[in-house]
């Protein structure tokens, strides 16, 4: 396999060393916060969404097509619509993991933005949605990793898109015997819209309702490239990693894993980890909604800032409960969303897709 992949960023040389080990070649091209901009941009004059620009760049397209010619690949897979536009003038055979859906992420973050921006959202939205559709179109296969979010897709043919579900290693996100040291914790890429929102109501509006109630939990917020914004919040209750080597460390210390998700779609990874290691985890009915765990069973579910305090504070008084919820989430997580069998799929649809191409020739 040929690792073709943008960052906006230096890529820490442990991933790097973790990639080389499932890739026969990884080739990073970096792109600089002006050039993402420019493109940006550049795809909106064009009638595209900006999202379209996020990650392309003329320099990186050129790099793609002469490692195309020189590596003769059977199969392009492309991750995300935002690497779209790379797959065009590319003859062969492909598919596309749309992940998520980005318009609707886009559509809910018009849906909470200020007056002034909320007309760009909403022309990015039907953008997105345009493009998310016609992309459809130019790949031979299509994935998503929840029902929930093939079905928000607008083709008509969208029931085609195969479901293919996260998977986490359960093996390696298991229990780890450590100190529980902090109340809450939150993980996720801290600079990704949707988590820093998520960080803000846990600091700005849940504690203080925790407060209420008569009790002030500790928060830590672990995850790489924190946000200006989730640096302030940082404080005597709560702390801000940045990159952790090991972000099972950040699971383990913690008596509960809370994600109260308000914007985004698809499958949040950060979930299948916590309740893999047995961590009581509290969600938003959002993020509940792809991944399906029953509710006060496997999981608990908050919508205001007072219904997650008064969820915290039952667990934190119920050592039984804890366990209990703990318990029946990691046996859910171990029996929906295994690896092996989510790859097994993903490798049966692509090398039909090559053994159909290699017979039409």
């Amino acid at each position: 396999m040929v690792l073709f992949a943008i960052s906006h960023g230096r890529i820490h040389p442990k991933a790097i060393e973790e990639l080389k080990k499932f890739c026969h070649t990884v080739h990073l091209v970096e792109t600089s916060l002006l050039s993402t901009l420019f493109n940006m941009g550049a795809a909106w004059l064009k009638g595209l969404p900006a999202q379209a620009g996020y990650f392309f760049n003329k320099k990186a397209y050129r790099k793609l097509k002469s490692l195309v010619a020189e590596e003769n690949p059977d199969h392009l897979y492309c991750q995300l619509v935002r690497m779209g536009e790379y797959s065009k003038g590319i003859h062969l055979p492909k598919t596309l993991d749309y992940q998520d859906v980005f318009s609707e992420g886009v559509k809910r973050r018009m849906e909470k933005a200020s007056w002034w921006v909320k007309p760009f959202f909403k022309a990015e939205y039907k953008r997105m949605a345009s493009y998310e559709s016609a992309l459809f179109d130019c790949f031979d296969n299509k994935t998503i990793i929840a029902a929930t979010d093939r079905d928000l897709i607008q083709h008509p043919l969208k029931h085609q898109i195969h479901v293919i579900e996260n998977g986490v290693d359960t093996a390696f996100f298991t229990e780890i015997p450590h100190e529980k040291d902090t109340d809450l914790v939150f993980t996720g890429n801290m600079s990704y819209p949707p988590n820093v929102l998520a960080a803000e109501f846990i600091v700005n509006q849940i504690i203080p309702a925790c407060q209420k109630l008569g009790f002030t939990p500790t928060v830590l917020l672990a995850g790489a490239t924190p946000a200006p914004r989730v640096k302030l919040l940082a404080s005597n209750l709560v702390t801000v990693t940045g990159w952790i080597d090991d972000i099972r460390i950040a699971y383990a210390r913690s008596k509960i894993f809370i994600a109260p998700m308000q914007i985004g779609t698809g499958l949040q990874n950060k979930l299948l980890e916590a309740m893999s290691m047995k961590i009581p985890s509290i969600t938003s009915t959002l993020a509940n909604s792809s991944l399906g765990a029953n509710p006060n069973k496997e999981v608990l579910i908050g919508d205001t800032a007072m219904d997650y305090a008064r969820l915290i504070l039952l667990l934190l008084e119920n050592p039984a409960k804890a366990s209990d919820l703990a318990q029946h989430g990691q046996n859910f997580v171990k029996t929906n969303f295994n690896w092996e069998a989510s790859t097994r799929r993903l490798e049966t649809i692509i090398t039909t897709t090559i053994k159909t191409q290699t017979a039409a020739d």
